[in-house]
């Protein structure tokens, strides 16, 4: 009975060590990027709820379905098997597949903080991608999955939702909507990352990748934007 009451290695509840690595008070600055969407608004393709809707869900279906979260599932299977090489590869191989200088840079950016944060918090591993040029976001989000014993589904799933409610905040602010429209959003997002995490669960590694030449266009378009909100 003691044994199956036992907490993980990492100390604490799973769901609430989810819940700590997912919120928005993660000090790694994810809201500073729009990943694309500051230069749609401006361009005019994205300028009310369905365009804001479609864009989220297209880019969750196209994208981070088939990249980024076959991708995490990946580290997360190497940070738990201790396996330093196949992290390295895989880390190296997301930040490879990002388009735009913008884009890897935010990636970068995203990772150092959370290696950072890791460390701060005595993460083991955590210290040596603080300096580390592949680091990724996924990456350290990987880390903290493993150290802290999340089970996988639930931490694709978290991180889905993360990534979805940081774009519906640059959406708020952006196009601009409502925070009731932004709720709605976030609705159609949990459906969707909800048929998301099993797929990206079953991807082989010849499938990953991701289909989304209208967001590579507007990151390459934002790096010259005269006037901006927001780092991507």
């Amino acid at each position: 009975m003691a044994a199956d009451l036992a907490l993980p290695e990492g100390g604490g509840l799973p769901l609430v060590r989810l819940l700590q690595i997912v919120s928005p008070a993660m000090p790694i600055g994810a809201f500073a990027y729009s990943q694309g969407l500051e230069q749609a608004v401006a361009d005019g393709w994205v300028t009310d709820e369905q365009e804001a809707k479609a864009w989220l869900l297209g880019l969750l279906e196209s994208s981070f379905a088939t990249l980024d979260l076959p991708v995490l599932y990946r580290l997360t299977s190497a940070w738990r098997a201790d396996d330093l090489a196949d992290v390295g590869r895989w880390s190296a191989w997301l930040l490879a597949c990002r388009p735009t200088q913008e884009a890897r840079a935010e990636d970068r950016q995203l990772g150092t903080a959370l290696a950072r944060v890791l460390e701060a918090v005595g993460i083991e591993g955590a210290a040596p991608w603080m300096i580390r040029a592949d680091v990724t976001h996924a990456a350290m989000f990987a880390l903290a999955t493993a150290r802290f014993a999340i089970p996988t589904a639930d931490a694709l799933g978290g991180y889905a939702f993360s990534w979805a409610e940081a774009i519906t905040s640059a959406a708020v602010r952006l196009v601009p909507l409502g925070q009731n429209a932004g709720q709605r959003l976030l609705v159609a997002a949990g459906d969707a990352i909800e048929r998301a995490v099993p797929r990206a669960l079953a991807l082989a590694d010849d499938d990953l990748g991701a289909t989304a030449p209208g967001q590579a266009l507007a990151s390459a378009r934002h790096e010259t934007l005269y006037s901006r909100l927001f780092r991507s």
